[in-house]
């Protein structure tokens, strides 16, 4: 993606670091800085992210745990700092990059650790929106300046599925609740062509569990998707958001984003005039 692009930012959302030795990570995304200098950003998540199996093939000992993650992040800040000629360890890329470093979350354990670390903080809202409101608290109340950011930084992550209707947006997310229903009943599976009328695949308790977990999906039109975006930037005051859009016609899901982007220069342009 970043050797296709010349302008954004790209990065990890994210590295499951149980998984991986620091020094790797370290020397992995410094060879994306050395190339892409200025554009690349790791996000560090501290869950397996995966079933059992695939954790243990994964996992460099039988020993780790989640609970070093903390201690995992310190040392991976360490490789990636500055150079250090007398240290035994060095990453080679990595030192002295200062590759921005993300903590993700669905809980409130990372919100505070990135706020002790002073680190910036990206919140899974698209799938775990219950405790958006108290990990960015408890984010903000435990922040403490540090050497790469002065004052909290926050992203929340939301699904969107814009399109040129309401009605039409409706049906694309039907993709999306499918794929959720899946993951409710134990059978996952890719993603699914939309379908005419949802009701007559799930019942009303399945209905209820897939609306909470997608609590902030913003479907519809660009002038719904732009006043549900406004409302919960509103709520939430955080800097950032990241868009996932599970979409299954590729078409769709590329009218989705330009959706977006039209909308995000919009708001870019109103911005500026508002300062004059």
């Amino acid at each position: 993606m970043a050797g296709g692009t010349t302008n954004i930012r790209v990065g990890s959302g994210g590295v499951m670091l149980p998984n991986h030795a620091p020094l790797i990570v370290a020397e992995q995304f410094g060879t994306l800085e050395s190339l892409y200098p200025g554009r690349i950003d790791l996000g560090l998540g501290r869950a397996p992210g995966t079933d059992q199996l695939t954790a243990m093939a994964l996992r460099r000992n039988l020993h780790g745990s989640v609970d070093e993650f903390p201690n995992n992040v310190a040392e991976l800040q360490s490789y990636l700092g500055p150079a250090d000629p007398a240290a035994r360890v060095r990453a080679v890329p990595g030192e002295g990059l200062q590759v921005p470093i993300w903590l993700l979350g669905s809980s409130t354990f990372s919100a505070q650790l990135a706020g002790i670390m002073g680190l910036p903080f990206a919140f899974a809202s698209h799938f775990a929106p219950t405790l958006l409101d108290t990990a960015l608290q408890i984010y903000r109340d435990s922040f403490q300046p540090s050497a790469s950011l002065a004052a909290p930084k926050v992203m929340a992550c939301v699904n969107v599925v814009a399109a040129d209707t309401d009605e039409e947006a409706h049906k694309l997310a039907t993709s999306l609740y499918l794929f959720a229903l899946g993951i409710i009943r134990g059978n996952s599976m890719p993603l699914q062509a939309p379908v005419e009328d949802m009701d007559a695949v799930w019942d009303g308790s399945e209905r209820y569990a897939v609306h909470q977990m997608f609590r902030y999906a913003f479907v519809g039109s660009p002038e719904t998707v732009e006043k549900k975006l406004q409302a919960f930037l509103n709520q939430t005051q955080v800097d950032e958001i990241m868009v996932i859009s599970h979409i299954y016609d590729h078409a769709a899901r590329l009218r989705s984003y330009e959706i977006l982007s039209r909308l995000r220069q919009q708001q870019q342009v109103q911005a500026g005039l508002a300062n004059l």
